[in-house]
């Protein structure tokens, strides 16, 4: 219910928090670093490309919106608990049934985009994009929801790292490619490392709420294990990638953006609650800067 305390802001403020603006580089970095493989190769269709980034964009969206209505629904958004960035549900800013509305418009959209980009890319495209929006509604929805079961780090590095990536590479060049799929190794891990942090942050409302996140699993000192390995990963990915010869040797400017990986380790392992909200912000600012170094390095430094 609204109250005083929650009045809502105005309409295009209350769907603005709803996106979850801070998100999207999540999005954007795979689609990025994939197009920048597929120009370093010698590929370049910039409409293509434009389309495969706003629809990454849509589904991102989509799934925030969806997730924000489905857990209020779940009852594992409490206001007055929640440590993360407010949801409009759980404010009573909208209805359920409104924000899922939304969010199946939101989906809409996207799988109308979609379908130029299954004229382009043919069946893979089809069956990546069509599982895309059932895991996405899925995530926090339907029987068996996938956040609620440990399994939502899986799903991140499958849609938000290798098959994002590797298929903008398919969609630019009309094939697959190893070294696409390092890539999307390498930028998925940094977008999973995100949820870890968000995990984290809500294990100990996840666990009172019956939201059996990974990290709920795992617990705590893990949990800070399980970041580390996943904001090291990509280094390691892009030295073993070069010397194979599957991204160019400008690639190793990435190297670079270590300093920002050290950085948000180091505040993560010392934070606890709201204070890891920036450190979700570091993250993923550290996926859009790897993506955006490695498109700098393999267009330069071919």
């Amino acid at each position: 219910m609204t109250t005083a305390h929650n009045a809502p802001p105005g309409a295009w403020q209350v769907w603005w928090t709803a996106a979850r603006p801070k998100t999207l580089p999540a999005a954007a970095a795979p689609v990025l670093a994939g197009v920048a493989l597929a120009v370093a190769h010698g590929a370049w269709r910039p409409g293509v490309a434009l389309v495969t980034l706003v629809t990454a964009l849509l589904l991102q969206i989509g799934v925030n919106l969806a997730n924000d209505a489905q857990d209020y629904q779940r009852g594992a958004d409490d206001p007055a608990a929640r440590l993360g960035p407010p949801r409009v549900t759980a404010l009573g800013w909208r209805t359920p049934g409104q924000v899922l509305r939304a969010a199946a418009l939101v989906f809409g959209l996207a799988l109308v985009l979609g379908l130029y980009l299954v004229a382009v890319g043919g069946w893979p495209i089809l069956a990546i994009g069509l599982s895309a929006i059932v895991v996405a509604w899925a995530y926090s929805g339907g029987p068996y929801p996938i956040a609620y079961h440990g399994l939502g780090e899986v799903f991140v590095l499958l849609y938000f790292g290798l098959l994002a990536v590797a298929g903008t590479y398919y969609l630019q060049t009309g094939a697959w490619h190893p070294g696409a799929w390092l890539l999307g190794l390498a930028v998925g891990s940094i977008n999973t490392a995100i949820l870890v942090v968000n995990n984290y942050r809500d294990l100990p409302n996840d666990r009172q709420a019956g939201k059996r996140t990974l990290a709920v699993r795992l617990g705590p000192a893990r949990t800070r294990l399980e970041y580390a390995a996943l904001l090291a990963l990509p280094y390691g990915l892009t030295v073993l990638a070069v010397a194979l010869g599957w991204w160019p040797r400008g690639a190793l400017l990435t190297l670079v953006t270590g300093f920002w990986a050290w950085r948000a380790w180091r505040r993560f392992r010392h934070a606890q609650g709201r204070a890891l909200n920036p450190v979700l912000a570091q993250t993923g600012q550290l996926a859009l800067r790897f993506a955006l170094v490695f498109a700098l390095g393999a267009w330069l430094l071919r």
